[in-house]
């Protein structure tokens, strides 16, 4: 049998739910995990030990009582930091919210605790979801688990390193523009960004409203689909949120896909994109159209166009979110200032970090007078055409298949100093997000440096289930594989069950930074 933390979440569930393993076993054999490799890796902000023991108790006794019976139950995960947790340090990894501590939890974290999920802690993420390598944050880099001279990709890397690295079971991160996809592509892990309004925004600090939405990160497609399962619901405090009369995703995990017609844009296959990263995405289409699935490659226009759209319109909306951070209520203050004006202007300029700053710049600047036609509204023409053309697609096609990212995970510091380059690096993911689509990324290997690769998946809005059974299909082609650095931090603990103790040693980050801060 693999070790416990080799297991999937829905395997590890299926031993809770038989007494094979305990709840508080598992969550201390991840916690222990966490210990080993968290100083090398860097995927969480805040670990919460002591309450995700409380929480182990408590749901291992409803498990008991048989009032939890879900494939969840009792299955550690973690949540990006950038999901409000009553009672748990909520940053969004910036310097302005390095102190919040929410009085509510946002509906998607709600719902995973109403199956019976064990939270751990929240992960590390780009500041407020801006950037692709989780290099943002202003407590400290994540590393690619893969290879530590790498980024783990963003804004979610923080979530998709923990999956990687064995120190959850899976995780929730968020996707503005390809910010579960890209990174789960970077660290050989699956990820699901779900149609627009599938799962509730609610208690998500916003970066971009309409583009913004959570999804489920973890080690395979299986437990993707349980997760997106758990936590899509209907809100009534969100307005965007859309009732859904059929969420059972899990029902789409056939290794069956005769007669499903799948399109590779050629747009996606042209210059800019990895020689090895274009072999193994057309070898990942070639073993589905052996399993019966019509492959053929066809135009889909106006991709050229996303990009700009894209920052155009995250901005504009981020420009407006984040203004209300302003050293008033909660946050960060600057300490010596002259007057309310002056408090908020040293509070904001203090307290965001540059890429931050730029996108507030930017955005206020196409809403403003003059340019609100020339650039926000021409942006919003663009999203409407972006759309017709996949409206147009999916007419003819059940998935659309192609690359998460034009490459493997850069090295670390290589994407910071050349801000345009890292949004160039978004343009196989951000069309998704502009046309409310979902998609998928499912790893389908390794370049010649020994970094994974992500297949993306493609479909139309509420089809999850097309691209939940093509990945699904796929995934039995291959084994899934953690990193040297995961296999290496259990074997010193010295269990394929759960000896290790709960991590004494994990301190929260963020204190030790903001006392320096504050």
């Amino acid at each position: 049998m693999n070790s416990l933390l080799e297991m999937t979440a829905v395997q590890l569930g299926g031993k809770i739910k038989s007494r094979e393993v305990g709840v508080v076993e598992a969550a201390k054999a991840a916690l222990a995990q966490i210990q080993a490799v968290e100083p090398a890796v860097c995927a969480y902000v805040t670990v919460d030990e002591a309450g995700a023991l409380r929480q182990a108790e408590a749901v291992q006794k409803k498990i008991d009582a048989g009032e939890l019976t879900g494939p969840l139950a009792g299955v550690p995960a973690a949540v990006k930091d950038n999901m409000c947790t009553e009672g748990l340090l909520t940053t969004c990894s910036s310097k302005i919210l390095y102190n919040f501590v929410p009085t509510y939890t946002a509906e998607a974290v709600l719902n995973l605790q109403k199956a019976g999920a064990v939270i751990l802690g929240k992960t590390n993420m780009d500041e407020f979801a801006m950037g692709s390598t989780t290099e943002t944050s202003a407590f400290g880099v994540t590393r690619n688990p893969w290879n530590l001279e790498h980024v783990p990709g963003g804004s979610s890397g923080g979530s998709c390193a923990a999956v990687s690295a064995n120190e959850c079971f899976y995780a929730l991160g968020s996707d503005t523009g390809g910010s579960i996809r890209q990174p789960s592509s970077f660290c050989g892990v699956t990820g699901i960004k779900p149609t627009y309004g599938t799962v509730s925004r609610y208690g998500l600090i916003a970066y971009g409203s309409s583009l913004d939405q959570i999804g489920p990160i973890a080690k395979d497609v299986s437990d993707c689909a349980a997760v997106l399962e758990t936590i899509a619901s209907y809100d009534r405090k969100d307005s965007t949120s859309i009732p859904r009369k059929d969420c059972d995703f899990t029902s789409a995990l056939v290794d069956d896909v005769k007669g499903m017609r799948i399109g590779i844009p050629r747009d996606y296959l042209g210059e800019g994109l990895d020689g090895e990263v274009k072999a193994a995405i057309l070898q990942a289409a070639k073993v589905l159209e052996e399993k019966g699935a019509v492959v053929e490659k066809f135009d889909l226009s106006l991709v050229e166009y996303a990009i700009p759209a894209y920052y155009v319109i995250a901005s504009a909306e981020a420009s407006s979110n984040l203004s209300r951070f302003d050293g008033v209520k909660y946050g960060f203050r600057a300490k010596e200032y002259e007057g309310l004006h002056n408090m908020y202007k040293r509070s904001r300029s203090e307290g965001f970090g540059p890429e931050v700053k730029r996108r507030i710049m930017l955005g206020s600047f196409v809403l403003s007078s003059g340019y609100y036609d020339a650039y926000y509204l021409k942006a919003l023409r663009t999203k409407a055409l972006i759309k017709k053309a996949f409206d147009k697609a999916f007419e003819k096609y059940d998935v659309i298949l192609g690359p998460a990212s034009p490459s493997t995970a850069p090295g670390l510091g290589e994407s910071l100093g050349d801000p345009l380059k890292m949004y160039l690096g978004d343009i196989y993911t951000i069309s998704v997000n502009l046309a409310g689509l979902p998609g998928m990324t499912v790893p389908c290997g390794t370049d010649s440096k020994g970094l994974p690769i992500g297949l993306q998946l493609i479909g139309d809005c509420f089809q999850e289930k097309n691209i939940i059974r093509a990945g699904y299909a796929f995934e039995q082609s291959r084994k899934y594989e953690s990193p040297k650095i995961a296999r290496d931090a259990q074997a010193a603990a010295g269990y394929g069950g759960a000896q290790g103790g709960p991590a004494d040693g994990i301190r929260n980050r963020i204190a030790e930074t903001a006392g320096k801060e504050a």
